[in-house]
């Protein structure tokens, strides 16, 4: 190889390693209930029919989820932290820059909102650009935490000063791969800010029966081998 060949391929490297850079973190999550796409039995359909309800913004169902993660709230002293008086819940968007109606994520955020969580609903991700639609794309063709983190914006904040605590809302958590770029995203903006995330539903991919729909569980999404991975 050239010296100039060596100096060109050192230097992709080193722009590859830079972009991945702000990735490669951590965020908490908590989630409630679980679903597991290829389940079988009686449980595991009422799970995927809760995530489409989910997914739908049922409005004679969203409202009762959002009740349970208050009650569980008054129980359990993690969840109640997480939604602490101070804490801005900020909803993940849509995979497309316009919407014609809220993301399931957002509307979910103003129903937790609605019973006395959090400090206020701050859309503060926005789409630029489109991704491809996870729930809908093949498996190797499902957006990447990087084309995620390049597609978000960061909305100007209400109140710079008062963002020391902020909780990604989502409606299903998978990978995490889109509240990892999220994160990462705000955490550039926001270095002084307190990042974690809650997801409605957590998906368990592997499991051919769930017992039971409540859950209620806390992890970690971590960047692990260029991809996000989550425990549990």
């Amino acid at each position: 190889m050239t010296t100039w060949g060596f100096s060109a391929g050192c230097a992709v490297a080193a722009a590859w390693a830079n972009a991945e850079a702000p990735l490669r973190c951590s965020l908490s999550f908590a989630s409630c209930y679980v679903y597991a796409p290829r389940g079988e039995g009686f449980t595991s359909a009422a799970a995927r029919l809760l995530c489409q309800r989910v997914k739908a913004s049922d409005p004679r169902w969203l409202p009762r989820y959002a009740g349970q993660v208050a009650e569980l709230c008054a129980r359990e002293r993690p969840l109640a932290s997480l939604f602490a008086r101070d804490a801005w819940l900020v909803p993940m968007p849509g995979c497309a820059p316009a919407c014609t109606r809220p993301a399931a994520a957002c509307q979910l955020a103003m129903a937790l909102h609605e019973l006395g969580l959090g400090c206020d609903v701050w859309p503060g991700i926005t789409r630029r650009t489109a991704v491809t639609r996870s729930a809908t794309a093949l498996l190797g063709a499902r957006p990447t935490v990087r084309q995620h983190y390049e597609s978000f914006a960061v909305a100007a904040a209400p109140r710079v000063a008062a963002l020391r605590r902020i909780v990604l809302i989502d409606d299903v958590i998978t990978k995490g791969r889109t509240l990892l770029a999220a994160a990462a995203k705000l955490r550039g903006e926001f270095a002084h800010a307190d990042v974690r995330a809650f997801a409605l539903v957590r998906t368990l991919g592997f499991l051919t029966r769930v017992d039971r729909l409540l859950a209620p569980c806390e992890g970690f999404v971590y960047w692990a081998h260029g991809d996000a991975r989550r425990e549990p």
